[in-house]
């Protein structure tokens, strides 16, 4: 099966990001956790060299680089703040760097338990400074900063050296929380009601260890002092982290583990990764869209395992007595004996609670008003909404319009009867069609990729027939994949949306519909540059008999696909016919931009025919550039994205008050000069087609999501442009006599 995996979501990245989030601190009670299995752990090696070695695209030299190059990733994402490691550890470290690869060949796991007793020593050391940080209150007068630019930054000599870098991270965010309190309420003192803007609601993330704040609670009593604000924001830190500390303390060392076996995967490509037996699941969730169980989002508070969102449509939100903020306390499998589940591992939570389609489980919970409560829910199949295609349409100038919005590739391999995007895909066109739309804008922004299989039937409803891309494997000729049915569902005007994050199958779908010359592509400069294809392979099949456990899957790189131009999509991705600024522009963000990537190529091309049907072609390419040139709104994004590229390479801070402020002021005043960019909407109303309006009169949630889409949708300069383009594809006729109509039926309303 070809799968062509979301390229922000490397599975062991996930982990990291978890382990690095929240000033990166971690904890661990190292006499509590499981060791691991050395055997176990020399075979996953073994199997790994093995698989990848003889069906990786282009397997690597495993050598003395290979091994420098596993050495860098691997220290780096044991400690990416460098608040763990002294500098005496990398020197005894160090001499490992050219060894790895020996090491690996020969199943040597020194190494990994070295690093591993090491940080899990510098991590009981470390869990006490964090406490003795916030006992005190911060003196912010000293005239002092910290440098968050970890990767230049030298490790600590000492012990002192180490906490006193605590005690400037945890320093520069109590500060950064602090001034938004004082300004919060200088503001209500003087009347001022300020509506936070994403800038101002992300601020505190120039540090580049918090991703988002959340919104301070309304407050109406009198104003705090200064040692009262300045409290609050040690105790709300404190807390922040003794959850965090919590939660990593659930992870042992086969976790640790899988991180250093993907810091060998991922030297192969960027894309070869390894899956523990709990992340294959849910890699495989993410590609069907859908899983079996009760249809609930969970989250860890504490010791406890809280409900934070219903799936709209799932059995427990059928069912109307879960509710979001419900703590559950114990799980039952039908009739048998709860099992108690405070201070459980979330994962371990999770297994209990999902289930084959038809089977009971039973919820002990209390609920939000206090009260306990069990809960029966018989589990079903749940599809994840959010991942599936979705339709709406808009009236411009009179004429109708369809845009879809596609988030992924999915397909379930498994089950040939359920729902794939290609399948869905042909239904939202044909609900279009009925619809009387003049023309379909498909938006790939944000698409990570997937099946391959149904890039080659959605692009077959656009074309006659012909070929949609080429796959090369190691040392064989390209295949060809083919639309055989000579059926075109849509033949009207046609826009493709990407960005910079559309990858992998999104950009064969732009790349075919660009190469037939069938429909505009507009958005970034250029898409990501994933141009490879990745097998799941389940490493429990070459053990017979083990007593082992799960060993989980590999994925790795089996295959390149090329546009059937011949040329590679890989590092250079697909350009756009009509390149629009955004503020992303200027950051580094593409394949092109790891360091172990694989090459950009070319082959044959392929036997096809440019579709002949479009006649205005090339002039609305032309007045969309000329339309964009002279936007001062897109200007005006182009300028944010430089300034927000300059930011982004900015990593020191005052940690003096004072100056903190002034620096944030200036960078507000700044900001202010590109707030209308947030502030934009057009004067288009998208709204639902009409079997989804009868859904949305009994479905709440359903009715929220899609309000919520529009009203992005009505922001959106992006699709304003795109609907222009729509615009200038009509016939021309079609155009004149839709003017004409809504200038008579405009004189009629006025007379």
């Amino acid at each position: 099966m070809h799968t062509l995996i979301q390229f922000m979501k490397r599975n062991y990245k996930v982990l990291l990001l978890i382990v690095a989030i929240s000033l990166g601190l971690f904890a661990f009670t190292s006499s509590l956790k499981p060791k691991g299995d050395p055997e176990k752990d020399k075979m996953l090696l073994e199997l790994l060299t093995f698989v990848i070695e003889r069906g990786h695209y282009d397997p690597a030299v495993i050598d003395d680089k290979f091994s420098k190059g596993i050495y860098k990733d691997y220290i780096e994402a044991l400690d990416p703040s460098k608040r763990f490691f002294l500098q005496s550890d990398i020197d005894e470290f160090t001499p490992f760097e050219t060894q790895l690869d020996d090491q690996i060949k020969n199943k040597d796991l020194s190494f990994f338990n070295l690093t591993y007793a090491r940080l899990m020593q510098r991590i009981q050391e470390s869990k006490q400074f964090y406490k003795d940080v916030l006992a005190k209150p911060f003196d912010y007068s000293v005239q002092e900063n910290f440098n968050t630019n970890y990767e230049k930054l030298p490790y600590a000599q000492n012990t002192a050296e180490l906490k006193d870098k605590w005690r400037k991270q945890i320093k520069l965010s109590t500060l950064s929380s602090l001034t938004d309190k004082l300004k919060m309420q200088e503001e209500k003192k003087n009347g001022v009601v300020k509506n936070k803007t994403m800038d101002d609601a992300t601020k505190s993330s120039s540090d580049g260890t918090i991703t988002e704040k959340p919104a301070e609670p309304a407050d109406t009593g009198a104003p705090k002092t200064f040692e009262q604000l300045e409290k609050e924001t040690r105790e709300n830190s404190l807390k922040s982290l003794n959850e965090y500390f919590d939660f990593i303390n659930d992870l042992d060392q086969n976790d640790w583990f899988s991180v250093f076996v993907n810091a060998i995967a991922t030297r192969f490509d960027p894309h070869t990764n390894y899956f523990p037996p709990d992340e294959k699941e849910r890699f495989d969730v993410s590609m069907s869209g859908k899983l079996e169980g009760i249809g609930a989002r969970l989250q860890k508070k504490n010791d406890y395992t809280e409900i934070s969102e219903l799936i709209s449509g799932g059995p427990a939100w059928r069912g109307k007595e879960l509710e979001s903020g419900d703590i559950i306390l114990k799980v039952a499998q039908g009739n048998q004996e709860p099992v108690e589940v405070v201070g459980m591992h979330l994962d371990d939570v999770v297994k209990k609670i999902k289930g084959p389609k038809g089977t009971e489980v039973r919820l002990t919970v209390k609920k939000v008003d206090g009260t306990i409560k069990v809960i029966s829910i018989i589990r079903d199949i749940v599809e994840i909404e959010e991942t599936y295609a979705k339709s709406s349409v808009v009236d411009k100038n009179g004429i109708k319009y369809g845009i879809i919005y596609l988030p992924k590739f999915y397909i379930d391999f498994e089950n040939n009867d359920s729902r794939d995007a290609g399948k869905d895909m042909a239904i939202e066109v044909d609900r279009l069609k009925k619809e009387g739309v003049q023309g379909i804008i498909v938006d790939l922004r944000d698409n990570g990729g997937g099946s391959l299989k149904t890039v080659v039937d959605i692009a077959g409803l656009f074309i006659e027939e012909g070929p949609v891309v080429q796959i090369k494997s190691a040392g064989k000729k390209q295949e060809v994949l083919y639309d055989k049915d000579k059926r075109i569902q849509w033949d009207g005007p046609l826009v493709i949306m990407q960005n910079s994050f559309s990858a992998s199958a999104s950009e064969i779908m732009a790349a075919a519909i660009q190469d037939y010359r069938r429909g505009i592509i507009i958005g970034s400069k250029q898409s990501y540059g994933k141009g490879t294809v990745q097998n799941v392979i389940d490493l429990n099949q070459f053990v017979r008999g083990s007593t082992m456990g799960d060993l989980g899957a590999l994925k790795t790189t089996t295959q390149k696909f090329y546009r059937i131009n011949g040329g590679s999509t890989q590092l250079e991705g697909v350009s756009s016919d009509v390149a629009i600024p955004d503020r992303y522009a200027y950051l580094k963000m593409g394949e092109r931009d790891t360091d172990n990537a694989m090459p950009w190529d070319k082959i044959e091309p392929a036997d096809f025919k440019f579709w002949d049907k479009q006649t205005n072609f090339d002039a609305a390419i032309d007045n969309s550039k000329k339309r964009i040139a002279e936007n001062p709104k897109f200007k005006l994004i182009d300028e944010n994205a430089k300034w927000i590229d300059q930011r982004n390479k900015e990593s020191v801070y005052s940690l003096n008050i004072d100056q903190f402020k002034a620096e944030q002021k200036a960078i507000e005043e700044k900001a202010k000069k590109y707030k209308s960019i947030a502030d934009y909407k057009n004067s288009l109303k998208f709204s639902s087609l009409p079997y989804e309006e009868e859904a949305i009169k009994t479905d709440v949630s359903l009715k929220e999501k899609r309000e919520r889409w529009h009203e992005s949708l009505a922001k959106d300069i992006y699709v304003e442009e795109a609907l222009n383009v729509l615009e200038d594809l009509q016939p021309k006729g079609l155009v004149k006599k839709t003017v004409v109509s809504k200038l008579k039926k405009d004189k009629i309303v006025k007379s």
